[in-house]
């Protein structure tokens, strides 16, 4: 199934739902139903979000930051570019109702959205997650996010130092003199430009797949890309 790309809260993937099952399983004690939620396992339910939110003010990923939610119209999150079209449309505000409806079936809520996770069935899951996701408004819970492997402070066997490219191969050297040979069809390159990618002209080799024949090279800004890649056999 492909995922789709865009969303009302944010994009979303179907790694998300995957991992929705046995965060759930683990959040949820055995005990009845409340009508109040509770923060410390919301904060548990939030990890099937992490995959493409953030609760940290301003750090936007697949999907925008969930910090200062609570009375935002949706669509308006400062900096996120990716909104779907019936998102931006839309005249819903956040609060505790709209999320919970939003929660159990964003489909439902706006239909023609892209985002692909399928919604909380559990009324007390959606509960636990608004009430953390209140509490980090308020300040009474540290925001979550995945954590990011910060690449300004790569070692020389990752920072790109040079990248030929011949036939379908590319030949990527590194600045600690090891060079990489790699498919062409193996080899991302992506740009991250927040405070976790790399320094400007330090690209960094990651890697994405199976072994050493997948990689991501991943640069600070676009134009860096054309520059450093030479059609050479």
């Amino acid at each position: 199934m492909k995922a789709k790309r865009s969303s009302n809260l944010g994009y979303s993937s179907l790694a998300m739902v995957g991992m929705a099952a046995g965060v759930l399983a683990a959040a949820m004690p055995s005990t009845a139903a409340e009508t109040a939620g509770d923060a410390k396992r919301g904060a548990k339910v939030f990890q099937a979000c992490v995959a493409c939110h953030s609760a940290e003010p301003g750090r936007h990923m697949t999907g925008p930051s969930l910090a200062q939610l609570f009375g935002r119209k949706a669509g308006t999150a400062k900096g996120f570019l990716r909104y779907s079209d019936p998102m931006l449309k839309s005249d819903i505000v956040w609060d505790e109702r709209a999320l919970d409806q939003w929660l159990a079936s964003p489909a439902q809520m706006i239909p023609g959205n892209d985002m692909a996770f399928p919604g909380l069935p559990d009324q007390r899951a959606r509960r636990d997650l608004i009430a953390y996701l209140r509490a980090v408004a308020e300040g009474s819970e540290a925001p979550r996010g995945p954590r990011m492997p910060r690449l300004k402070s790569a070692q020389a066997d990752d920072v790109v130092k040079a990248i030929r490219y011949c036939g379908d191969t590319y030949f990527v050297t590194t600045e600690a003199g090891k060079t990489l040979k790699i498919w062409e069809f193996n080899l991302r390159l992506k740009t991250d430009s927040t405070e976790f990618g790399p320094r400007p002209g330090r690209p960094v080799l990651v890697g994405v797949g199976m072994g050493s024949d997948r990689a991501a090279i991943v640069f600070s800004a676009p134009g860096e890309i054309a520059k450093l890649i030479k059609a050479a056999c």
